[in-house]
């Protein structure tokens, strides 16, 4: 069994450096919405630029990355069609939820899974009239232990199945609270003046995810916003 923290637990097998290699440059450019060159992720990745040369082309035929008309490599459209298999009966039990939500709260409704040592947007609504609100785009990643929806995922999880998951590594206070209350709130732990307010949600078979909407308002009633989140993700969980 591998762990949060992606070490292996009864395999010893390496990993395949050029497949690492390939993974880590579709990383970077979907981080670069304006590409790179040969050059510059031959650099990022630290091999001589006939081996970034072959990786990208390889990802090309694939159509996992393009190329403008400069000569600039970007994220493909074939990685749209690899993320629509990313929990796909969470993406469709969600998105009516989160819809509903951020039209209600004015706000960006994302939900978050985790991925090792990181948060990750798997997809997000934006409200339909909204002025202002952050934007939450899908893929977009933070620090699973800085924020509210990593609060949340923690609080779904007993004690024992965190010290299984991530050995060492701390189970927050502020997750037992979430635990209690049904839902998390943070505040300055990502960006600062940015808070946020998350839910659990338990999938079947799956590690849990968390629903959360995210604000700049510092006079937000932080415990409405909860309960309403909270309701979304039993009503997620019902769904799936």
């Amino acid at each position: 069994m591998d762990t949060l923290d992606g070490t292996p637990g009864t395999t010893t097998t390496p990993p395949s450096q050029t497949l690492s290699r390939g993974i880590r440059a579709l990383e970077i450019l979907a981080d670069a919405p304006d590409g790179r060159t040969t050059a510059q992720l031959s650099e990022a990745l630290g091999v001589h630029r006939s081996i970034a040369y072959r990786i990208l082309r390889t990802l090309e035929e694939h159509a996992l990355v393009v190329r403008d008309a400069g000569g600039r490599f970007l994220a493909g459209p074939g990685l749209a069609n690899l993320a629509r298999g990313v929990a796909p009966r969470l993406q469709t039990a969600a998105l009516p939820e989160l819809t509903l939500l951020a039209a209600d709260l004015q706000m960006t409704a994302f939900i978050a899974v985790w991925d090792r040592q990181h948060c990750v947007t798997l997809v997000a609504v934006e409200p339909p009239h909204g002025v202002g609100t952050l934007v939450q785009r899908p893929g977009s990643r933070h620090r699973f232990d800085a924020g509210a929806p990593g609060i949340a995922i923690q609080s779904a999880l007993t004690e024992a199945r965190w010290e299984q998951l991530a050995p060492g590594r701390p189970y927050r206070e502020e997750s037992r609270v979430a635990a209690a209350l049904g839902y998390a709130a943070s505040h300055d732990e990502v960006l600062p003046g940015v808070s946020s307010v998350a839910a659990p949600i338990q999938v079947r078979g799956q590690l849990p995810a968390a629903i959360a909407v995210v604000y700049v308002r510092n006079d937000a009633p932080v415990e409405e916003f909860g309960l309403r989140v909270a309701r979304a993700a039993r009503a997620i969980e019902s769904s799936l």
